[in-house]
């Protein structure tokens, strides 16, 4: 199949968050499976053109109530898979991949969507589907869904959109559509105030929908988790589906990771030790073997749940916990952790930036590592966290409850699990976590478990044959309804003669 993925980011060439990466392994993963695979990404100032060297392949006009606005399109090839950077007047120059409001997102990511469909044109590559991920893309699928269907050209291409973020939807860009020739939708399935957001618009309008976890597909039906949109979710339901995000095994390896001071697998879980008591030094901690140290590498936000933390960190932290923090976020919550940090100076470490390095290490030398999300469509902390032998204490939603599994009475989980969202819930678990760390033998079981089952489990490879499958269910929804246009055509054109 000729696919051409859509995407705001894509690591490594540019990166915000867990997007980035799928946008950067899921096309490697199909590519391996053969099929012609092309991602394209706004060229943001983010993109590094020292390193990557991309060079102008075409250029073309996307139509504009201006008359028209030039696409000059740039080609990467990494990993197997060509990327293509598209610029034009929209897309900001400055290092950032998404703006503050709808004035810039609104014209630069119609613009995008539109001009990615107009590279396929110029390339004469018609794609089978369209993979389009997120509000940014959702243009693309509209389009698809209305001119496209008329279109020679795009006739037969499927549109699958995946959310990843269901919050982010870029409302109130009716002024923006209208300026390329477009106009909100007049979907029933549609609120009102959604017919012209571009969620709104991937939602109603794409041939396949899905999120990426299982658990995630389900809960997105609710009124707690739909933000609104739930109503079309239920109405498309039948074309919703839960596909489990994957892990790049082979970045994130610990028996090969040159970040780390020792290297170990499940069979040399014993080798580990050394990396905990490294990351102890580095962050300014007594090194004690027997201290149990908890790790949060995360961006710090109410999404992500740490406004329940703080509390309960504190009573583990008195209680002789250790605790290692990377990541920055909302000024309330650093605000918490620093306070942790002065009011345990010899317990606690807070180191609000971004590291990569770092994160490694913590993932590598923590013996917990912290993911309390009051929602999380799908979440990779987790999946590295077992890759690495941490143990995940996580609530249950999203793709945490389809990652890990509670210790429980069997003894036979990966990780520590809560369901209700507050400070004493998630203090439960920590302490059920703690109270099994304090029985080594148990303690090393449970993460040599979380060790195999991550490498056996997480593989992108497993995700791309899933999705492959769902661009067949794409294309059968496609040809159905250009079978149905084309006979409503034809028996209009018998009537009216």
């Amino acid at each position: 199949m000729n696919i051409l993925f859509l995407s705001a980011e894509a690591a490594p060439l540019s990166k915000v968050g867990g997007l980035g990466d799928v946008a950067g392994a899921l096309p490697r993963a199909l590519a391996a499976l053969g099929h012609d695979v092309r991602v394209a990404i706004p060229f943001s100032g983010v993109i590094d053109k020292a390193k990557f060297q991309p060079v102008v392949v075409t250029r073309f006009h996307v139509p504009h109530l201006s008359g028209g606005q030039t696409a000059a399109v740039s080609e990467v090839r990494h990993g197997g898979v060509i990327f293509y950077l598209i610029a034009g007047p929209p897309i900001p120059k400055a290092k950032r991949v998404y703006g503050t409001s709808i004035k810039e997102d609104g014209p630069k990511f119609i613009f995008f969507s539109l001009a990615a469909l107009g590279l396929c044109r110029a390339l004469d590559w018609p794609p089978d589907v369209l993979h389009a991920n997120d509000s940014h893309t959702g243009v693309a699928v509209y389009w698809l869904a209305n001119d496209g269907v008329h279109d020679p050209f795009f006739a037969n291409t499927a549109s699958v959109f995946t959310i990843h973020n269901l919050v982010y939807m870029n409302n109130h860009a009716r002024p923006y559509l209208r300026e390329y020739g477009l106009v909100p939708s007049d979907s029933p399935l549609l609120p009102d105030w959604a017919r012209d957001s571009l969620m709104g618009l991937g939602l109603a309008h794409a041939d396949v929908l899905n999120t990426v976890s299982p658990t995630h597909a389900r809960e997105i039906l609710t009124a707690e988790y739909g933000y609104g949109l739930e109503g079309v979710l239920r109405a498309r339901r039948s074309r919703l589906f839960g596909i489990l995000n994957g892990l790049d095994t082979e970045l994130w390896n610990p028996k090969r990771d040159p970040r780390l001071a020792a290297r170990f697998d499940a069979a040399h879980l014993p080798k580990r030790a050394a990396n905990k008591l490294a990351l102890q030094r580095e962050a300014g901690l007594p090194p004690r073997p027997d201290a149990p140290l908890v790790g949060i590498v995360s961006r710090l936000d109410t999404q992500k749940g740490f406004d329940i933390a703080v509390p309960a960190l504190r009573q583990c932290l008195a209680d002789d916990a250790q605790l290692v923090v990377l990541g920055t976020g909302l000024p309330q919550l650093e605000a918490g952790f620093k306070a942790l940090g002065r009011e345990f100076p010899d317990r606690a470490h807070v180191a609000l930036r971004f590291d990569s390095a770092l994160a490694a290490r913590i993932y590598a030398g923590a013996d917990l590592l912290l993911v309390p999300s009051r929602y999380e469509p799908c979440g990779l902390t987790q999946m590295i966290a077992l890759r690495y032998g941490a143990v995940p204490v996580v609530r249950r939603t999203g793709g945490l409850a389809d990652t890990v599994t509670d210790y429980g009475v069997e003894k036979s989980g990966t990780g520590f699990v809560f369901r209700d969202y507050n400070s004493s819930a998630l203090l439960r678990a920590l302490r059920r976590a703690l109270a099994v760390y304090r029985r080594p033998a148990r303690w090393q079981a449970l993460q040599a478990r979380g060790l195999r089952h991550a490498a056996t489990h997480f593989s992108w490879a497993r995700a791309a044959k899933e999705y492959a499958a769902l661009y067949q269910k794409a294309l059968a929804y496609r040809q159905a309804a250009v079978k149905a246009l084309r006979q409503n055509t034809s028996a209009s054109g018998s009537l009216s003669s």
